[in-house]
């Protein structure tokens, strides 16, 4: 190993210490929208895929609307309230594209508003 190879692996590793949670909640809802996207159009090929990604969805919001109901949470309350209603909003549209009522391009349209947020973007 050369001495180049031991300073850009030295930096990757540095690079992973300094990970915030923000990018930690961010890389949770890219890898899940990614999947929700690649799955959902694949149809009876993918669906076995999709309700997978959508349990895991499921799951990271779970987490969120948990974090949020803790009153320590520093969030803004009515942010706090917005994002237990898309918690909620998100486990009962799961249940409609499973049962084939619905797509998913709702939550994934949800997923990318919130990773916007988490990289304080603006929606132009």
């Amino acid at each position: 190993m050369n001495a180049i190879t031991k300073a850009q692996n030295a930096y990757r590793n540095d690079a992973q210490l300094i990970r915030t949670d923000r990018d930690t909640e961010y890389n949770a809802f890219a890898q899940i929208t990614h999947r929700l996207k690649t799955y959902s159009g694949r149809g009876k090929e993918g669906f076995r895929d999709l309700v997978d990604a959508l349990h895991d969805n499921r799951k990271l919001w779970a987490i969120l609307v948990t974090d949020v109901a803790d009153s320590a949470n520093t969030l803004p309350k009515a942010l706090r309230a917005r994002i237990a209603y898309l918690s909620d909003f998100t486990r009962q549209h799961s249940s409609k594209v499973l049962m084939g009522q619905a797509t998913a391009d709702i939550l994934i349209e949800i997923n990318t508003a919130i990773m916007r947020g988490l990289r304080n973007e603006r929606v132009k």
